[in-house]
């Protein structure tokens, strides 16, 4: 009886672990028909995003469904900027990685997009300013 007590953590563990793969791999399947057909997209731990027809939006993962937050018109996009997460209005330097946003800012509306990885955002960034000046 005593070796049955000392597996009963490892299979609680297992059913623990076996349930969270489920739920990350419906999050993945929902993402992967939320943007089809999308320009650009991620997802992370964030949340995701998508660039479809000109308009980027984005959306948390909340009760098994996205969420939509909100949306932005690229062709609108006058400046994007890389700003730390926690930190206030503190711009990101260039060596800095981990959580950050992009700060959206375009006519007269100014929006945060949340990223998981700093490099990320960047590649983002410079695909976001080539769309909008493809936009104009």
């Amino acid at each position: 009886m005593i070796h049955g007590l000392l597996w009963l953590p490892l299979l609680v563990i297992f059913v623990l672990l076996t349930a969270l793969g489920w739920l990350e791999r419906r999050r993945q399947t929902l993402y992967l028909s939320w943007a089809e057909g999308s320009e650009l997209s991620k997802l992370d731990g964030s949340g995701a995003a998508r660039l479809k027809e000109g308009v980027l939006s984005w959306s948390s993962f909340e009760a098994g469904k996205f969420k939509e937050e909100d949306t932005f018109e690229v062709k609108k996009l006058e400046l994007v900027e890389l700003m730390s997460l926690t930190s206030g209005e503190a711009p990101l330097t260039t060596e800095s990685q981990g959580r950050c946003r992009l700060r959206l800012i375009g006519s007269g509306k100014e929006i945060d997009v949340p990223f998981s990885d700093a490099e990320r955002a960047r590649q983002w960034m410079d695909q976001l300013m080539a769309k909008a000046r493809c936009d104009l």
